[in-house]
């Protein structure tokens, strides 16, 4: 299958890798393909989306009909974005877990995105978020909803991209890494006396010393290094070896070529011999970094198309190779120049001197703010205290003027009548009037008097 080398690796690393028993009695003919029992194992790409990335391939490889067109794609469907195309004719399950997946994404970054506001103190409120997600390019910020064929077309050509840059990424993380562990080892001899640095300085060189006294280390990839791994990793005859039936061997998902994780493997004896993690001198991340330039030696010198990927051709040509069966012994990281200068440890120093004081900076913000936290919550326990003592007081003066039958007071002290009793006083005051309007009217006479004279 010749599919373009960002999807093949998109594949390789991300789909499952079953690793497969040896027999230790049987024959290199005898070798059982991955049976479904077998442990699956996972390659983390080391990518921030590799979760999505990896959930996303299992779901479209159960598509038999997008896996079929994977099969037959060749590097122009999917540089043109064809194959991205055939994600309108999978299945319906398929394409309603790609958008639950998608989903749970778009979730999952805005979660970091609040994150890093929130880190930088920055109101969240005023900032567009949907703006924000565009920062982020393997999906399509403008549909957070669905997963559509250009969200895969993203993710492949984001992630071929990402995984380029990975290699030098690692790299330049060791680097930092030596140099920490260098201004650490320095800021802690400052910190004793002379008497006690110096015999610190020389227990330091005595465990350099006992970490480069190790057995030899073969070049990677070289005869030497993989009749060792055929014959006590695989169990089989050295004067045996085949080229050819040692790649089937190591084969491990059985697709035809040694991705990176397959080869790395392969280094594992050799790594073996320089570092063990029970010793004080051995440092397990430089063994990773050790690990890493092997694979590159290896790719360097057997990768011919630059795919990433080790095809059965490739790997039989290097065998030809003046350098597979004559190679130089391998220069571990202890017989190499330091990863970094005096002038870039200096700058670095420099950077972290920063940090530091951007970090107290923000921790004494920090306290500030607890204190005045602090403070209001002083003054707020304070007002509860005088409320509760002033319900306590009016519940205690209800209950004194109920023994002592005294009508109830306010909460000044003024007097409170039940709506009953100003009603029976008001008709009280109405009364005396409206007897005397009554007997006003009975001393009227019932008639007005008749032929009264008149007066002239």
């Amino acid at each position: 299958m010749n599919l373009d080398p960002g999807w093949l690796l998109l594949l390789s690393m991300s789909l499952e890798v079953w690793s497969v028993p040896l027999d230790r009695n049987a024959t290199p003919q005898e070798a059982q393909p991955p049976q479904e029992e077998n442990r699956r194992m996972w390659y983390d790409t080391g990518l921030y989306y590799d979760r999505y990335l990896r959930e996303v391939i299992e779901v479209l490889e159960t598509d038999p009909h997008f896996r079929e067109k994977l099969q037959t794609a060749n590097t122009e469907d999917i540089k043109n974005g064809r194959l991205s195309k055939e994600l309108d004719l999978v299945g319906h399950h398929v394409r309603t877990r790609l958008d639950e997946l998608k989903r749970q994404e778009v979730s999952r970054l805005r979660m970091l995105l609040k994150a890093k506001l929130d880190s930088t103190n920055t109101q969240s409120l005023q900032m567009d978020h949907a703006s924000l997600l565009k920062q982020f390019e393997h999906l399509d910020p403008h549909n957070q909803n669905t997963f559509e064929a250009k969200d895969l077309e993203l993710l492949i050509s984001t992630a071929t991209k990402d995984l380029e840059n990975y290699d030098a990424e690692r790299h330049d993380e060791f680097k930092r890494y030596e140099m920490l562990k260098e201004h650490e080892r320095r800021e802690y001899l400052k910190g004793l006396d002379q008497e006690k640095r110096e015999k610190e300085e020389k227990r330091m060189e005595e465990l350099k010393d006992k970490h480069r006294k190790h057995p030899k280390v073969n070049a990677p990839g070289s005869v030497a290094q993989l009749r060792e791994v055929w014959e006590e990793t695989d169990g089989l005859d050295p004067t045996e070896f085949n080229p050819k039936t040692f790649f089937k061997l190591h084969d491990a998902n059985g697709d035809g070529v040694l991705d990176e994780q397959e080869l790395e493997a392969l280094f594992a004896k050799e790594l073996e011999k320089v570092y063990d993690p029970k010793n004080e001198e051995d440092d397990m991340m430089e063994m990773e970094e050790e690990r890493l330039r092997m694979r590159e030696h290896v790719m360097k010198n057997v990768d011919i198309n630059q795919d990433r990927l080790v095809s059965l051709e490739e790997f039989l040509k290097s065998t030809d190779k003046k350098e597979f069966n004559n190679p130089k012994e391998w220069d571990t990281l202890d017989d190499t120049k330091p990863v970094f200068t005096e002038a870039e440890l200096q700058r670095f120093e420099a950077e972290l001197r920063t940090k530091e004081e951007e970090l107290g900076k923000r921790a004494e913000s920090l306290r500030q703010e607890q204190d005045l936290l602090k403070e209001r919550g002083k003054a707020l326990e304070a007002q509860r205290r005088e409320y509760q003592q002033a319900v306590l007081e009016m519940s205690q003066r209800k209950e004194k003027q109920a023994v002592e039958g005294q009508p109830p007071t306010g909460p000044n002290g003024e007097l409170q009548f039940h709506q009953e009793m100003q009603k029976l006083e008001d008709q009280g005051a109405k009364a005396p009037v409206e007897q005397e309007v009554q007997e006003a009217q009975n001393n009227l006479p019932a008639e007005p008097p008749q032929n009264l004279p008149i007066h002239t």
